[in-house]
């Protein structure tokens, strides 16, 4: 009989997973918890001290450690190593379905001690996974409940591929890799409070093949991290169109950063990462609408970002001009039904989007990366410090607010113009402050009257409030921190327009 060890912290589908074992004439070897799971079931299982003839002991922490286990695993189907099982009345294991302990669910908890974290350390499981790994061409690995289904039919065929299970063995090493990367980066935080680990380990899960990179010459493919949470485009269900490409995906997630700041209705264009347009109304055709139409031009061919429900009206919208993508919560059927009536549109559903709280952000360099907290940082009015003789109105106060969120997501050196909560103007990456700020206003033109002005970081100089005056803006919201602020609030002062600092920037490389 072929045997299997089945050893499992997360229990998703490993009812289903051990029957369809037992179903092809595998015994079924497992401990503890998983054990009693299974027993429960109805499913024949053997418990692994039955096999090594010594019981678990230190609480659990010594069970699959012993050479009946790791024999069975690390075993090539040679004759050689074959007569050395026989020898010592070892059974081979064809199959391993590990998961560890939730070291990062334990961590994540509220006044976690450092000895709980320690004993949600996993010994034998990574043990096993590796050993499996090594031996992949004799033995599988699965470490992803999400592959149950796929290796039960695999295993059917009696012939599994070599290929498959290479694949697997990879996905094992990945997921203990990231294993103890989180432990390495826990303990060394405990250590020097640093916030990042000695090593850093990125892993990640193939998702698709991309056809090209940024440009055609360059090879792409598109990875999700295991721990991607629900509303993120690399766990978004793409619902029609054609494939995501490596722009599209990049500018899919920059339109769902942006639109999940916002609390009320509100709809954001991007195009090749910078928002084009930007809106909230109290309809969410309108907020398209008013988004759309703040740039049209550079709309075409964009990608779309919602905070709500696809109704119909927003549908019919968007399908009256062409659009790369669109991500949102959701969809109703009336508004999927409009949208395929643009079948190269790529459609996603993401659920619904929360505020992000926590996370890390890499970006390589030629021969590293960097690693740093994703900005999370965001002001509310209380903490606005007002410089300027005059006060910004409630109305301007909502609107500088609205004209900030926007700012943290355009490329620096970022100016961006708005009025009545929608982008009129949006300078962005350029080289100098002025020139952004040139750009935007330039692009506002009459509008700029009555209209806010955000900046990402402070002006060094004058010249932009000088401009920004000079076009009609009433209020302006910046960072703050120049040596020249003086000179800045002075020049407000003088022609009567409001002024606030935030006291943080949103630079964007």
């Amino acid at each position: 009989m072929k045997r299997a060890l089945v050893s499992v912290s997360d229990k998703t589908g490993v009812k289903e997973f051990a029957k369809g074992l037992v179903a092809l004439g595998y015994e079924v070897v497992s401990t503890g918890g998983t054990a009693k799971v299974l027993r429960e079931a109805g499913i024949p299982v053997t418990n692994v001290s039955d096999i090594t003839g010594f019981p678990e002991i230190l609480q659990g922490r010594v069970k699959t450690l012993h050479p009946y286990v790791h024999g069975g695993i690390l075993a090539k189907r040679n004759p050689e190593h074959l007569a050395q099982l026989g020898e010592h009345g070892i059974v081979p294991i064809d199959v391993v379905a590990v998961n560890l302990y939730p070291f990062k669910e334990t961590i994540k908890k509220p006044n976690v001690t450092l000895a709980e974290a320690i004993e949600n350390i996993d010994i034998g499981g990574p043990t096993m996974v590796r050993a499996a790994a090594k031996n992949y061409d004799s033995v599988l690995i699965v470490v992803n409940p999400g592959r149950y289904e796929e290796v039960l039919q695999q295993l059917e065929t009696d012939n599994v591929e070599r290929e498959f299970r290479l694949e697997l063995a990879v996905e094992a090493f990945a997921h203990t890799a990231d294993y103890d990367q989180t432990i390495s980066g826990y303990l060394t935080n405990k250590e020097d409070n640093s916030g990042f680990p000695i090593n850093y380990v990125l892993a990640g899960q193939k998702m698709q093949q991309l056809r090209y990179g940024e440009n055609p010459h360059q090879k792409a493919a598109f990875y999700r991290m295991e721990e991607a949470g629900g509303d993120c485009v690399a766990s978004a269900r793409q619902l029609q169109g054609k494939e995501l490409s490596y722009n599209n995906i990049i500018d899919v997630d920059a339109a769902l950063e942006l639109v999940r700041e916002f609390k009320d209705t509100a709809a954001v264009v991007i195009k090749h990462t910078n928002p084009c347009g930007t809106a909230q109304a109290a309809q969410q055709v309108d907020a398209y609408l008013s988004a759309y139409e703040a740039d049209p031009v550079s709309a075409f061919g964009g990608i779309v970002g919602l905070n709500r429900q696809v109704d119909e009206k927003t549908a019919r919208a968007m399908v009256e001009t062409f659009l790369e993508a669109v991500i949102a919560p959701a969809y109703s059927d009336e508004a999927l039904k409009i949208l395929a009536e643009k079948p190269n549109l790529r459609v996603l559903a993401v659920g619904e989007i929360s505020s992000r709280t926590a996370g890390e952000q890499v970006k390589t360099v030629n021969g590293g990366f960097l690693v740093q907290d994703i900005d999370l940082a965001m002001v509310e009015s209380q903490q606005l410090n007002v410089v300027t003789k005059v006060k910004p109105t409630d109305k301007e106060l909502a609107e500088l607010l609205f004209a900030w969120k926007v700012v943290k997501h355009v490329k620096s050196n970022a100016i961006v113009v708005t009025k009545d909560k929608t982008t009129l103007g949006v300078g962005a990456g350029q080289m100098n402050r002025v020139g952004a700020a040139n750009i935007a206003l330039r692009q506002a033109g009459e509008k700029a009257r009555g209209a806010v002005l955000a900046s990402d970081a402070f002006f060094p100089f004058k010249d932009t409030v000088a401009m920004a005056v000079k076009a009609g803006v009433t209020a302006i919201i910046q960072p703050g921190g120049s040596m020249r602020d003086e000179e800045s609030i002075e020049e407000a002062d003088k022609h009567g327009i409001a002024m606030v600092f935030t006291g943080a920037r949103h630079f964007k490389h």
